[in-house]
């Protein structure tokens, strides 16, 4: 998870040529796929509660997971000698060898057909839909778009598609315009961060990426001001507020997208605003009144 992040990470020592070379077979990684079975344990379930301090969730066997708590399996388990310098896994694999230093987990889709269930054994399918390259602010960026499809013995239960980009790597920190949080939400949380639920969520998605615990790191490599809050864990903690705010409702769909970075040591709020065709726009928020995450859940029709 990148953050649940998928395989692939900084190169090390690429060659012009060997750069050239890569970014004009691309396109021949498009349409690759990826077979993955695991089983829905109860232990992480657990685990992830306890660390969202949330003790009303049942993880005995049988009973449904909360919706993306599929991020807890399926991990991107390899030895550590093949772990790069920035802690994932070394580039190559099933993720093409872009030579952009720079990945994050920049957006994802969801659809949610069925409910995991603690116990259950679950098959994966994961296809790489499309590769697209443009000119950013920083210059070139790739985006790589990986659908994913986990099936139970029920069958299909979460359509996924996760949109990663790949950037070059900023001589200095240099965020984008700022959006500013909605004036009149119908909701409002704060969060409380600290270094401890970041260090706890990596380990939990086996998400090694050194910006989120490794403060040394992310400032003189990465060029990041502090440690860097998760976008998975962003857009788990908006659906987990939307949840509370809708204790009835099913999540259907399930859309985000970061917009700005969000440090361990900001002031985070979760806001949520209804839409009009029943659903809410989500919005992850800093000290300042920038909108980190953007999201929006539509509710299933039926009920609990």
């Amino acid at each position: 998870m990148s953050d649940v992040e998928a395989d692939g990470a900084k190169a090390n020592g690429a060659s012009a040529e060997g750069t050239k070379a890569d970014e004009a077979n691309l396109q021949d990684w498009v349409g690759r796929t990826e077979e993955a079975s695991d089983q829905a344990y109860p232990t992480p379930a657990r685990a992830l509660a306890a660390t969202l301090d949330q003790a009303g969730v049942d993880a005995g066997v049988g009973k449904p997971l909360p919706e993306l708590w599929h991020w807890l399996y399926f991990l991107p388990i390899v030895p550590a000698g093949e772990i790069g310098p920035d802690g994932h896994p070394k580039r190559g694999g099933f993720l093409p060898p872009i030579a952009l230093e720079r990945r994050m987990w920049a957006s994802g889709r969801y659809v949610f057909h069925d409910r995991v269930r603690v116990g259950d054994v679950l098959h994966k399918t994961s296809k790489i839909t499309r590769i697209a390259e443009k000119q950013g602010n920083t210059g070139r960026m790739v985006f790589v778009t990986v659908k994913h499809t986990v099936r139970s013995g029920r069958g299909p239960a979460v359509e996924e598609e996760q949109d990663i980009v790949y950037l070059p790597m900023p001589a200095a920190f240099t965020p984008p315009p700022p959006t500013p949080a909605p004036e009149n939400p119908a909701w409002s949380e704060p969060v409380a961060l600290d270094p401890v639920l970041l260090f706890r969520f990596s380990a939990l998605t086996f998400n090694g990426h050194r910006i989120h615990y490794d403060l040394p790191y992310a400032r003189e490599t990465e060029k990041y001001p502090g440690l860097v809050l998760h976008g998975p864990l962003q857009a788990l903690l908006l659906l987990e507020a939307a949840r509370r705010h809708a204790p009835d409702r099913m999540p259907a769909r399930y859309t985000f997208r970061a917009v700005y970075p969000l440090f361990g040591h900001d002031r985070l709020t979760l806001m949520g605003v209804a839409r009009p065709d029943g659903g809410h726009d989500l919005f992850t928020v800093n000290g300042d009144g920038h909108v980190g995450m953007q999201a929006t859940v539509a509710w299933a029709a039926n009920e609990r």
